[in-house]
């Protein structure tokens, strides 16, 4: 597989490589690689490389699929990067939130054919980026897991969040999942529908590129506006909320409850690493 270094000029290159890779893997579609050691916490570096990434991409008209995975062993993305909300200023938290909203608004509103192969474990916000994707692809390990569980962190998932996985799996099913955060294997994943396919791990990329020339038969410009007619009202109603979601988000994040649960969270991780 060779690198797009013809899609991007060098400066882009350098932004856009520092936490994934970018490869060509057959005439219009490239691949995503994450590889910000060691689970790919999307912190607000690494979203900003993300999104300008993708940006790149869009405006190359000859790139019409992506296929999004993890360079980490056994996780895809162990979702937000609690670093960049705990004990950070208010400004640093609105930063960060905003790149969060941006990553969604472009994966989620983008032109190109989406496939997440999925070849480890991704909770939260992981998962939020897997669902993204027009199409997701499991590693069949009873060992991983995926889903929204921002509860067990004393954190709630804010509406578009909810939104997307309504969207995905349906309402009852979201009720339950976001009030218990819950994580499903892959075979529960695929059984509600949050997933869409399951393979050997070894499998995944490869049937993730199989997979897009389905979708690549179908003309562009149809697939694209029936695209944007089912996912349009559910982008519309973050695009007219933005400031108002930043400012709660904000506003609940920094509660001294709130850093105190993310706190222990982080302690836990700190003891599990010793």
């Amino acid at each position: 597989m060779q690198k797009l270094h013809r899609r991007f000029p060098d400066a882009a290159i350098t932004a856009a490589f520092k936490w994934m890779i970018i490869a060509s893997v057959s005439a219009g579609v490239a691949v995503m690689h994450m590889q910000s050691p060691p689970v790919n916490s999307l912190s607000l570096e690494f979203l900003t490389d993300v999104c300008i990434a993708l940006e790149k991409l869009e405006m190359d008209k000859s790139c019409r699929g992506l296929v999004v995975t993890s360079s980490q062993p056994k996780v895809f993305s162990a979702g937000l990067d609690i670093l960049d909300m705990y004990g950070k200023s208010p400004e640093h938290c609105a930063e960060f939130w905003k790149a969060v909203q941006e990553m969604w608004l472009k994966f989620y509103g983008s032109d190109m054919i989406t496939i997440a192969a999925v070849n480890g474990s991704s909770p939260a916000g992981g998962c939020l980026l897997s669902m993204t994707c027009d199409y997701r692809i499991m590693a069949d390990n009873p060992r991983y897991s995926i889903g929204l569980n921002e509860t067990k962190l004393g954190i709630v998932a804010p509406f578009w969040f909810k939104d997307t996985m309504v969207n995905t799996v349906g309402h009852r099913t979201t009720e339950m999942a976001l009030q218990l955060g819950l994580l499903y294997s892959p075979a529960e994943a695929l059984k509600i529908g949050l997933v869409d396919q399951l393979v050997r791990e070894d499998q995944v990329l490869t049937t993730a590129t199989e997979t897009m020339t389905k979708w690549l038969a179908i003309p562009d410009h149809a697939r694209q506006l029936t695209k944007s007619m089912m996912r349009k009202p559910t982008i519309d109603k973050l695009t007219s909320n933005r400031e108002a979601d930043v400012n709660n988000f904000v506003k609940f994040i920094t509660k001294d409850s709130i850093q105190k649960s993310l706190g222990m969270y982080l302690e836990m991780l700190k003891r599990r690493k010793a």
